[in-house]
């Protein structure tokens, strides 16, 4: 089958429309038929080959579509279906059976890899192999063959293109709140960097009972729909130091809760030292293979906190994200005010205004 896909081919090149060749799903595979994809970060870090996934490859892991076709061993899911693609795991090993399939012993050669398990690939661009599944998608594409593990049913009444950042970003963020951090009702947490996954945290806080939740970041557009959605406080840390702001927001105490959502080492040690005693700081943005971070281990010593990086929001995606869109429906997880959408052929200008800050949740959309 033809189908057209965006290709990376360059670190910090445009992504390419090219007519490649999608060959027939494997047995563990389904094809689906995709009516949007979210645009995130992680892309653009494997376009720019921070993470070295090889190029020429088709990226895009926030699917969301329509069955077309099942693989001879795939079960729970059938043509007509609607669903939305997330993360790919084997289901085989220790943390896959106990229910972590996130920290899956193969999920980096499963996502970034580039190749099915058996060195294969699903696309081709003139007989030349293209890196796929990329998270067992690759949905930057019209149609994809789709690891079956990666697939959640959604109720076919539901928007497509709304849905399709519950994959990954939106899991991401909510995750690391619901799942990991878990703060109890009137307590109080920071979130550093309010891109997608900062912002889908945010919620999940407010959502959880949290009576103080300061956004930190140095974009003000992003501060003010930190501000929109329900941010008790909001800092720019461009104009202020974030970690005396937080300690004066809290009275000298700081926060129970902070959640570092940028990559950056800098911004880690800020989210560290603004927590109060036996705080807990969830680590969720990506940096570079290699990035150290430095903590001060004398006085910090005696405050009891806790690091915790977190991988896709700890989360099982077939049984989280249909939570996040019941919260979504009845009014408490309103998420669909992060998302921007353009049409599929504007990926390069959704890539662009991710990073600059002017999208917060780009959605591509197939016609």
């Amino acid at each position: 089958m033809k189908v057209t896909a965006a290709v990376a081919t360059a670190p910090k090149a445009p992504l390419e429309l090219r007519e490649l060749e999608l060959a027939d799903p494997a047995p563990d595979e389904v094809r689906v038929r995709l009516a949007a994809t979210g645009v995130c970060h992680t892309d653009a870090l494997v376009r720019d080959q921070v993470y070295p996934t090889p190029l020429p490859a088709v990226l895009g892991h926030e699917g969301a579509g329509v069955v077309e076709e099942t693989g001879a061993d795939v079960r729970g899911v059938r043509p007509g279906d609607h669903v939305v693609l997330s993360f790919n795991s084997c289901g085989a090993c220790d943390n896959c059976a106990e229910g972590a399939p996130s920290y899956c012993r193969t999920l980096f050669e499963l996502n970034f890899g580039g190749r099915r398990p058996d060195g294969t690939t699903p696309l081709l661009d003139g007989g030349e192999p293209v890196s796929a599944p990329f998270f067992g998608q690759s949905s930057f594409s019209e149609r994809a063959n789709v690891a079956a593990r990666s697939l959640v049913r959604v109720d076919p009444d539901l928007p497509l293109d709304v849905l399709a950042p519950l994959g990954c970003g939106v899991l991401t963020g909510a995750g690391a709140v619901f799942n990991t951090l878990r703060p109890p009702a009137g307590s109080s947490l920071a979130v550093f960097g309010t891109g997608a996954v900062g912002a889908s945290a945010l919620l999940a806080a407010l959502a959880s009972g949290c009576t103080t939740v300061i956004a930190v970041d140095v974009l003000e557009p992003r501060l003010e729909l930190a501000r929109t959605l329900g941010a008790t406080h909001t800092v720019n840390a461009a104009a202020e130091d974030p970690v005396a702001r937080v300690q004066e927001l809290t009275a000298g105490r700081g926060v129970d809760y902070a959640l570092e959502a940028t990559g950056l080492p800098g911004v880690l040690r800020q989210a560290a030292d603004a927590l109060a005693l036996r705080g807990t700081v969830g680590v969720v943005g990506a940096s570079a293979p290699g990035t150290e971070t430095s903590f001060e281990t004398g006085m910090s010593l005696t405050k009891g906190w806790t690091l915790r990086t977190i991988v896709e929001g700890d989360a099982v995606p077939h049984l989280f994200v249909p939570r996040l869109i019941e919260l979504w429906q009845q009014g408490r997880f309103p998420f669909d005010k992060l998302i921007t959408a353009y049409p599929f052929a504007r990926i390069n200008e959704a890539f662009h205004d991710s990073a600059t800050g002017a999208a917060v949740k780009p959605v591509l959309t197939f016609g």
